[in-house]
């Protein structure tokens, strides 16, 4: 027996070792936000250091508020580019944060009704009917997104930035490595295949010559992010707190997918009126420094299932990574030379992903879609999402999972039940 004990590993090096563990998996996780963390801000005119910086901030606000229970790393939301870049052009960055700061307002007041009301009062407002679907359309309604980065093009397949034929050789090559580790490899490894697969994509890149080091050149070692403090303006806030109020089904939304990968009910502990308050609290907190408001994302959701790293310390490690990287230059212009069909390669896993939890939701509770009433919700819901239906008046716009989410209510409460 004293030979045995012997060769056991001092408790100090198990206990580095498994935070090594979960450091290379939180960073894992950034990878996997970081195309999208970093898209938001660079579309709508914002420093996207600040998003890194302010994603980090927001993730360790949302886990301190819901005590570190769900595996959940928030990052910019899409949900509010149109308005953010409707806003900043009409009045400004400083003024569009206090809008933003509203916004977050907002959640936190969301908040305080749930806790009022209860968790069965969500679960009749939002039964599976309502919910699978809209999982659904936050995978597929993104699905355009990685296909067109896949293909070497931007999100919106406005322009190419690579040639199809060879952005197709890298991207299905970074596919099939993240498949391959994901199923195929033991122990560390199987926790690191998005890792593996940006890995083969960024060296089949290199190979073929797509890539641009001007950013890493141009670069300084270590660098202030680009805060911008909130000014004060009524019309930014008016404009903006409406837009609040749908992306918060979004939040619903991924927090019942992340539940259902885990197999926990995060809506009774920690408690929805938690997981929404920490939200709120990190869009808050993004706007005071010039950051765009934070959102759970579905791409670590992906990722959660896909690696069945349940963890949530690894989330803790993402945000604090962030924080970190954002203050070093050259590292954040590495991670923008990675080429979109890279990352468009593995996003078409995970956000497939996303959706097939949605028609998992569907088939666990038996939802009976030969009834009308159930066919109908899903029916117009899916086509509304992929089919990228928008109402609005004026410059305010619905669209994508927030006027899904809100049609799914709506019909939800008007149609009449099916009668035994």
């Amino acid at each position: 027996m004293q030979g045995s004990d012997s060769f056991k590993l001092p408790e100090d090096i198990t206990e580095n070792f498994n935070v090594f563990q979960q450091m290379l998996a939180g960073s894992q996780m950034l990878f996997v936000a970081f195309g999208a963390l970093v898209l938001m801000p660079l579309i709508t005119g914002l420093d996207p250091n600040v998003a890194l910086f302010t994603a980090g901030i927001g993730t360790l606000l949302f886990h301190l508020v819901t005590k570190g229970q769900v595996p959940i790393f928030l990052a910019s939301s899409f949900a509010f580019i149109a308005p953010i870049a409707y806003s900043i052009q009409t009045w400004g960055i400083p003024a569009t944060m206090s809008g933003l700061f509203a916004a977050g307002i907002v959640y936190m007041l969301m908040s305080s009704v749930v806790k009022l009301k209860g968790v069965d009062f969500i679960h009749r407002l939002l039964p599976p009917v309502v919910v699978g679907p809209v999982i659904m359309v936050i995978g597929l309604g993104l699905a355009p997104l990685a296909v067109n980065m896949a293909l070497g093009k931007t999100g919106d397949g406005s322009m190419v930035l690579i040639d199809k034929d060879t952005a197709m050789i890298i991207s299905f090559s970074a596919l099939i490595t993240t498949l391959l580790v994901s199923t195929l490899a033991k122990g560390i490894f199987k926790l690191v295949p998005i890792f593996c697969g940006v890995l083969v994509g960024y060296v089949l890149a290199l190979f073929f010559d797509v890539l641009d080091f001007t950013p890493i050149a141009n670069a300084a070692w270590f660098s202030m992010p680009n805060f911008v403090a909130p000014e004060w303006s009524w019309q930014a806030v008016l404009f903006m707190v409406p837009v609040a109020i749908a992306p918060a089904v979004e939040h619903v939304g991924d927090i019942l997918a992340i539940s259902n990968v885990t197999g926990k009910d995060y809506l009774k502990k920690p408690g929805l009126h938690r997981t929404l308050f920490g939200d709120g609290a990190a869009t808050s907190a993004a706007a005071l420094f010039g950051g765009p408001p934070n959102t759970t994302y579905s791409e670590v959701t992906g990722a959660v299932m896909l690696t069945r790293n349940f963890n949530p310390r690894i989330m803790i490690w993402a945000a604090i990574i962030a924080i970190a990287l954002a203050f070093v230059g050259k590292f954040g212009a590495v991670l923008q030379t990675i080429p979109p069909a890279v990352m468009g390669g593995i996003m078409i896993l995970l956000f497939g992903t996303i959706a097939a939890v949605g028609l998992s939701t569907l088939i666990r509770h038996q939802v009976d879609l030969s009834q009308p009433r159930n066919l109908c919700i899903v029916s117009i819901v899916l086509v509304f999402g992929i089919g990228g239906m928008a109402l609005g008046v004026g410059s305010f716009s619905l669209q994508g999972v927030s006027l899904c989410g809100i049609v799914a209510i709506g019909l939800n409460l008007v149609l009449p039940r099916h009668k035994a």
